[in-house]
């Protein structure tokens, strides 16, 4: 028996009757446009939240049209189902629709009230979802087949596929379907080429969305490029706590969508993290969220909403956006650098350098690496590192680090470390939670992973029911799911409402804020009204002089000061029994001027004296001639009547001697010749005597008068 050799659908042709008219037959390409089947497939609109119930029977019939095609659709054998999705417009435009309008993960539309419009929705997601998957499927048996340059060639140039699709496809089915779709993304990356050249185009235009949200938030001039410096005049007006209300909910809707599509395509399809870091996108996304988390999160935190569900709701999109870009880091840092020297690559050199530059970016964008750090520690990647490359510069380890220790220290965080004994991470924010008995502490990011693992392929239930769940088992994801999705979960978790939310307050930032400026004037924390017409942008004009003297405000303000003292003094001087007589007896004595208790003999006789050490030459010898004029006095006083001959003894003793001090040369009496010393003395003398010629008249006038020889 024969072997039939297959026909690839690209080749195959068939006979088909030429119409109800025409009688005869005709042979036609299997895809041929004459084919298709005339169906008109209508466009998707997404269920509004809290509709009311005529909005409710609206959605459920229109999307029943939809439904009921799709499953017409995907019944069509392979040739006509291929007919269909070439030629047929309205299915193309029907599918778009759905890519663009579906609610996402985070939007209110994804938790429909009631039943029936979550079971529709459910119904429509799997439908596009299959449909994509068999226009992705080249081959379907062994009978039913596209040559595989023909099918790359299909998809590529009737628009069935493209970037945009693509990752629209990641983040609306890879909660669940993560494996499926790798594959089907991973066969059309293979059959087609091209699609790498697209994506290539493609990632300069994801990075001018992150330009564009900066350009929002007042961050970066508009055209600016990522790397130039900005004037701080050119910084834009509207930033994220000035613009309104409905431009900052579009605007971090725009973030969160921005991220978590990002992430789902990358995550999805790893192959095409080289395609991004070629670009830089890593550095650049650093940057961004060093920008943009801290802004966002103070417009969040500190504006006033009316509704504060909506603030809930944007402070949830806000934190789900900062950990898809840290997660979209560790991505790109996995699949560019890590995973290659793991896998022992020929180049390990060369990624090993990569892996320690990006480090080395990363150590100026504190809040970024100490959130990074929290997630995925640096440590235990430095750690495998070094046992994959031995020869790791260990002073450069350190640096990055102490680098590491330093952003926790800059942003005023603590860094998460092992309990002793435990194994369990101790983080900065804990959530305490009782589990059978046993006190469990579990960090915020883990009950977030845990939350959002569950979440990727449960999107429907509300945090609030799967913190309960999780509760009782044991904070065992795994066995939340399956228990969910078997229906085995315990009586009073069976009974509880499974759309029930977690309320979760936002961190007491201005109660535990602590600043000088606390409770005046101008704290905007604490009070509603602010007098702006005392604040002034820019330097204030001053006052002129002349206003300034004729203000006379402040003698007014300290004049009822005074009278105070005024009526004081008023009083003493009014009593009746002052005594003027009294009061002026003791004007010129000082009565206890010199009291000095035991001491004040020793005042009297005995004045201060400089030390001898301290004198200047004119001082200690005006203190010598002082000394020498009192010792006269109390020789004086000691013997009132002394021989003549014998005081001018004395008198010549003690010139002789201040003479000798001196180094001057004492002569004979006149008539006896003086020595050759004494000669060249007075020669000396009369060279240099006006040196001195008036500075010591005063002194020599009051020695002369002491003596008697001036008549006072």
């Amino acid at each position: 028996m024969e072997s039939v050799v297959a026909v690839p659908l690209d080749e195959r042709r068939v006979t088909e009757p030429r119409g109800p008219d025409d009688d005869g037959e005709r042979s036609l390409p299997a895809l041929h446009p004459h084919r298709m089947e005339k169906r008109s497939f209508v466009a998707y609109r997404p269920p509004r939240a809290n509709g009311s119930p005529a909005l409710v029977e609206e959605f459920l019939e229109h999307a029943q049209f939809i439904a009921e095609d799709l499953d017409w659709l995907l019944a069509l054998p392979h040739d006509k189902f291929w007919c269909q999705v070439v030629f047929d417009e309205s299915l193309q435009r029907c599918l778009d629709s759905y890519l663009r309008h579906a609610p996402r993960g985070l939007d209110p539309a994804a938790l429909p009230a009631s039943p029936a419009v979550a079971d529709m929705q459910k119904r429509l997601h799997r439908a596009v979802f299959m449909s994509f998957l068999r226009m992705a499927t080249h081959k379907e048996s062994k009978e039913n087949f596209f040559t595989p340059t023909v099918f790359g060639e299909i998809i590529y140039n009737n628009f069935l596929f493209d970037i945009p699709k693509i990752l629209d496809l990641c983040v609306l089915f890879g909660k669940g379907n993560s494996q499926l779709l790798h594959k089907m993304i991973e066969n059309i990356f293979i059959q087609q080429p091209s699609y790498y050249s697209d994506l290539d185009e493609a990632v300069p235009t994801i990075m001018q969305v992150l330009n564009t949200i900066l350009e929002r938030c007042g961050l970066q001039q508009e055209g600016a490029a990522a790397n130039e410096p900005l004037k701080l005049e050119a910084r834009a007006t509207a930033t994220a706590m000035t613009m309104s209300q409905e431009d900052l909910v579009d605007l971090v809707l725009y973030l969160c969508d921005t991220c978590s599509t990002i992430y789902s395509f990358l995550d999805i399809f790893p192959a095409a993290c080289a395609t991004f870091q070629s670009h830089g996108f890593l550095s650049r996304l650093v940057s961004f969220y060093e920008m943009v988390v801290p802004d966002m999160e103070k417009a969040v935190r500190k504006r006033n909403f009316d509704d504060k569900s909506l603030q809930e709701d944007l402070w949830r999109r806000v934190s789900h956006s900062r950990r898809k870009m840290v997660e979209i880091v560790h991505l790109l840092l996995q699949h560019t650098c890590l995973q290659p020297i793991l896998e022992g690559s020929e180049n390990i050199q060369t990624f090993v350098e990569d892996f320690l530059q990006i480090l080395t970016i990363f150590l100026q964008e504190k809040r970024f690496l100490a959130d990074y750090d929290e997630q995925f520690p640096v440590a235990d990647d430095i750690s495998l590192l070094q046992q994959a490359f031995p020869l790791l510069d260990e002073t450069r380890t350190s640096y990055l680090l102490q680098g590491v220790e330093s952003a926790w220290e800059t942003v005023g965080r603590t860094p998460p470390r092992l309990t002793e004994g435990s194994g369990i991470p101790s983080s900065v924010m804990q959530e305490t939670l009782c589990l059978q008995g046993l006190l469990c502490t579990l960090s915020t990011g883990e009950m977030e992973s845990l939350l959002s693992h569950i979440k990727d392929l449960l999107p429907d239930l509300g945090e609030g029911f799967l913190l309960a769940c999780l509760q009782e088992y044991g904070y065992n994801s795994e066995v939340v799911i399956n228990n969910i999705l078997e229906d085995r979960l315990t009586s009073a978790l069976a009974e509880m409402d499974r759309s029930l939310p977690r309320w979760e307050e936002l961190p007491p930032v201005l109660s535990s804020r602590s600043n000088v400026f606390d409770d005046d004037e101008f704290d905007v924390f604490h009070r509603d009204n602010v007098d702006t017409s005392r604040v002034w942008r820019g330097k204030k004009q001053a006052e002129s002089v002349r206003a300034t003297l004729d203000d006379k405000r402040h003698i007014e303000e300290q004049r009822g000061r005074y009278q105070a003292y005024d009526t004081v003094a008023g009083a003493a001087y009014a009593a009746d029994d002052y005594d003027d007589e009294y009061d002026d007896t003791y004007d010129v004595n000082q009565v206890g001027a010199n009291d000095l208790d035991e001491d004040s003999d020793l005042l009297n006789r005995r004045p201060f004296t400089i030390p001898q050490v301290l004198r200047s030459g004119r001082q200690a010898q005006d203190k010598e001639e002082s000394e020498e004029d009192e010792e006269e006095e109390e020789n004086k006083k000691d013997h009132f009547v002394q021989d003549p001959a014998v005081l001018r003894e004395r008198a010549e003793a003690r010139r002789a001697a201040m003479q000798s001090r001196r180094g001057n040369v004492m002569g004979r009496p006149k008539g006896q010749g003086q020595t050759q010393d004494t000669v060249v003395e007075r020669r000396r003398k009369e060279a240099n005597k006006s040196r001195n010629a008036n500075h010591s008249r005063r002194v020599m006038a009051d020695r002369k008068r002491n003596k008697g020889m001036i008549p006072s």
